[in-house]
């Protein structure tokens, strides 16, 4: 029996394949339990229908985040904190600082999208990296200052 798998079965398949099993394990234990469907017509025109749906969505989202990038690309954030004589920072910048300050220039930036190898502790110009999509990053410029 054919059937078209709606979610991941372990030792089995991946969500939306289509496979052949036997008849009594898809009758009895996929279908019941709603991890599976038998491929008729009808399920396999709306599977394909879902599918090319779901690209065009992946698709709009990466452009969408293509033109977040290049808006990004060219800002430079300038934060201000109080720091000692030799530049270093009393505590640190962390990318809920950084998030903040995006905020206030107009971008909807979460702060988990912020990339940072470790909180910025010294005066000076730091690149950081921000996370838009699973293919897009956008570069961001941050200057410390002293207060």
């Amino acid at each position: 029996m054919k059937v078209l798998l709606k979610n991941d079965v372990p030792k089995i398949g991946k969500k939306g394949e289509l496979l052949e099993v036997k008849e009594g394990y898809a009758r009895n234990f996929l279908i019941p339990n709603g991890l599976a469907v038998e491929a008729t017509g009808g399920t396999m025109k709306q599977y394909e229908e879902d599918k090319k749906a779901h690209e065009r969505r992946k698709a709009k989202e990466k452009e969408d985040a293509q033109a977040l990038a290049a808006k990004i690309k060219g800002t430079t954030l300038t934060l201000r904190h109080k720091a000692g004589e030799e530049g270093r920072l009393f505590g640190s910048i962390t990318s809920a600082e950084v998030a903040e300050a995006l905020h206030q220039k107009g971008f909807q930036i979460d702060k988990k999208q912020i990339i940072l190898d470790e909180p910025i502790r010294l005066v000076g110009s730091h690149d950081v990296k921000i996370k838009l999509h699973t293919e897009v990053t956008a570069p961001l410029r941050v200057e410390v200052a002293k207060l």
